[in-house]
């Protein structure tokens, strides 16, 4: 079985950006997309990134976050396009989850706005008795929603999607699972579904948080060390993010065995570096679910060709 994994696409739309529409968080964001991000950010190296996908046979692709800019609706129309008409995937073959973009005001969050343009790609394959699956407003206290998590039951996989999307306020790009999600992950992994195949975990920010606290605070995942408390009891698997817009693969060592915790670059981020540059990874998994390889793939500008580079190890 082979995985390609995709992020931070940040397909742009200004439609809908009407002024009273950024008298909130979005300003900023705005002006950030008007003088520097959509210099940098193409969406042909997105649309080039699905043909290569295509082209390679992949069984299933997974994205993970920041699909958007500034969450709004029409921003979702093209990613929901690009998800049928380039890609061109039944549901059940993508897994996508949010990322702080996607949830970028405090009504895009409320409204769940990510989960009603996605419904077909959240549907989970487990149903979750009532105490793991909280929805309602507490959970929306909790920045989660009732569709997270969710399971996609692949072969040898089991496929777990979590969100870590919480409106923050302008200049800060932190997330946070909450309670209610973990406490639902708990159970999640105790499936005997679950248990009998590799865990994929799919999330925005990375488990990993910055050395410096101030970062964490800025940046990282408020509640990764709870996070890696429950995936100690995992013998093998993978946690796959976004966020960092750059190729990275760290090890998280548990009680029996560790999971290798990837990154990937932004699908449409123009840059020098090659852990930078636009791509998507590559991740093969045996009948048995033994993790056999984990490449990517990046994007040379102007030829709208991909080459496979290593995925750099910290």
């Amino acid at each position: 079985m082979r995985i390609a994994h995709l992020s931070d696409l940040h397909l742009l739309s200004l439609e809908g950006a009407i002024p009273f529409r950024l008298l909130n968080k979005r300003l900023t964001g705005y002006i950030n997309i008007r003088f520097r991000r959509r210099a940098v950010h193409k969406p042909h190296a997105v649309h080039a990134a699905a043909k290569e996908i295509q082209r390679l046979g992949i069984d299933h692709v997974v994205i993970t976050g920041d699909v958007s800019n500034l969450a709004l609706e029409r921003e979702f129309v093209l990613v929901r396009s690009f998800l049928q008409r380039d890609l061109g995937l039944p549901p059940d073959r993508v897994s996508l989850v949010p990322g702080n973009h996607d949830a970028y005001t405090k009504g895009a969050h409320r409204a769940q706005r990510f989960t009603q343009y996605f419904a077909p790609y959240l549907r989970s394959d487990l149903q979750l008795d009532a105490p793991a699956r909280e929805g309602g407003r507490g959970a929306e206290r909790d920045g989660a929603g009732s569709v997270f998590p969710f399971v996609h039951l692949r072969g040898p996989v089991a496929i777990i999607g979590l969100s870590t999307a919480w409106p923050r306020p302008p200049l800060v790009a932190s997330g946070r699972i909450g309670a209610a999600q973990l406490r639902a992950l708990e159970r999640v992994l105790a499936h005997p579904e679950v248990r009998r195949r590799t865990p994929i975990v799919l999330q925005h920010h990375p488990l990993h948080n910055p050395a410096s606290l101030t970062k964490t605070l800025l940046e990282g995942l408020g509640d990764a060390a709870a996070e890696g408390r429950l995936l100690r009891q995992v013998s093998r698997g993978l946690l796959l993010h976004g966020h960092l817009h750059r190729r990275i693969h760290r090890k998280l060592h548990t009680d029996r065995g560790h999971i290798d915790a990837v990154g990937a670059a932004s699908a449409s981020l123009l840059h020098d570096s090659d852990e930078r540059m636009a791509g998507f990874n590559v991740y093969e998994i045996d009948d048995a679910g033994g993790i056999k390889g984990i490449t990517s793939h990046r994007f040379v500008p102007g030829h709208d060709v991909f080459r496979e580079v290593p995925v750099p190890q910290r």
